[in-house]
């Protein structure tokens, strides 16, 4: 047998030998319940007896159980959710700012879009200047008062600029197609 095998033999001898011939009589000290009417306070501690110094050992009291209910409330109320009770939510992000006040201004007037159209080149044909421009994939030819799609108008063409009227606000811009080639 190894040493350790020998050693736990010996341990395992000496725990049945406590077992078998120990001290198994009951202390005599004996707790019994005490009745009590609900909602009544713990009894203080009452000195019971004196030790051998001389000093009064005190009774241990057992205070009463407090209602889960009275604790955590009903079951379904502190939940997660709901941000109640023992599992209350915290939110640690600021408040949000405060609305800003409401303006006694009248709104901004509607102001004509950018100019949707790209510049591609330009010539003078019988004495007027002719303009070509691109929207997506359509390629216009304008001259001065040609409509583009309802909602432009070709006022002046002098380059460098080129005039044109947004015509559901009415409003007039400048676009720029070069100087004199």
């Amino acid at each position: 047998m190894k040493p350790y095998q020998i050693l736990m033999a010996v341990a395992l001898a000496g725990a049945a030998g406590l077992a078998l011939f120990g001290d198994n009589s009951s202390s005599g000290d004996i707790a019994e319940p005490v009745a009590r009417a609900p909602g009544a306070a713990a009894p203080a501690a009452v000195p019971r007896s004196t030790s051998k110094d001389g000093k009064p050992q005190v009774e241990a009291a057992i205070l009463p159980l407090i209602p889960r209910a009275q604790l955590v409330g009903e079951s379904g109320e502190a939940t997660f959710a709901s941000g109640e009770g023992v599992f209350m939510g915290q939110n640690w992000n600021p408040p949000p700012p405060p609305p800003p006040p409401p303006s006694n201004a009248p709104p901004p007037a509607p102001v004509a879009p950018p100019m949707p159209f790209t510049y591609l080149g330009k010539a003078v044909a019988d004495g007027a200047w002719e303009v070509y421009l691109a929207r997506g994939d359509k390629t216009y030819s304008v001259r001065v008062q040609t409509v583009i799609d309802g909602t432009y108008r070709v006022e002046r063409i002098a380059p460098p600029l080129m005039s044109v009227t947004y015509l559901p606000l009415n409003q007039q811009q400048q676009m720029n197609i070069g100087v004199l080639e």
